[in-house]
Parts: C-alpha cells; sequence; structure tokens
C-alpha cells in the first residue's frame, strides 16, 4: 500500500523501490550530478544544462531533494533569488552510485550511443 510522506508517494516496503521513489526520474540524478560535479549551482545553473530542464520540473525537483534533505541552500538567509543549492552528507554519499551508472553505461550502451561522452 503506498504512503505519501514529504511529497514522495512511497510505493513499497523495498529499499529498491524507496530509492527509486526519490531518483527514478532523470531529473533528480541529474541535479545530483550538477551538484557533484560543479559543486553549488544556482537555479539559473540547472536550467544551463545541456539537458534542458523545464522551470517547473526544476521547482518541483528541487523542492523535493530539499525536503528529503539531499540538497540544502548554501545560504539559508539568503534570498532565494541566486542563492546556490548544495549537497547535504546525504547527497554526497549518492556519488558511487552515480559513478556506478556511469561505468555501467560505458561499459554496456557505448555500442548504442556512439557519441556518449567518456567518463575519467
Amino acid at each position: 500500500m503506498a504512503t505519501e510522506i514529504d511529497g514522495v508517494d512511497w510505493r513499497s516496503v523495498c529499499p529498491i523501490s524507496s530509492a527509486l521513489d526519490v531518483l527514478g526520474d532523470k531529473w533528480s540524478l541529474l541535479i545530483i550530478r550538477d551538484l557533484l560535479i560543479h559543486g553549488p549551482r544556482t537555479y539559473s545553473d540547472f536550467l544551463a544544462s545541456p539537458e534542458h530542464i523545464a522551470t517547473n520540473i526544476l521547482a518541483s525537483r528541487l523542492k523535493l531533494l530539499t525536503s528529503l534533505k539531499l540538497i540544502e541552500r548554501a545560504n539559508p538567509q539568503a534570498t532565494a533569488r541566486n542563492n546556490a543549492f548544495q549537497l547535504t552528507e546525504s547527497g554526497t554519499a549518492l556519488r558511487p552510485v552515480l559513478e556506478g551508472l556511469a561505468r555501467w553505461a560505458q561499459s554496456h550502451l557505448k555500442d548504442q550511443h556512439r557519441s556518449m561522452a567518456s567518463i575519467s
């Protein structure tokens, strides 16, 4: 039975399902990716990413990731405009997960997506 807490519709008690409830859409993972690679980013920085996230989706994902304490405002006392987001300890702990996804893609998708960027 699904329950909604903090804006997440938890579909199951399974840990993998629960992780996918939060990170199962590409936008959440790309926000985390940008913060891991570039450090603190503003709303405008996210909008400038090559994937072209829509403003309403970006606002929704930032709110969700903040409510789940994966990201936070770099300066909580400053106004929202131009205030950067940064990863929390919990968000930073996703680094090996994203690195694993990148390694898997490099090993198993490179033949289908020949222009895929290489990872270091």
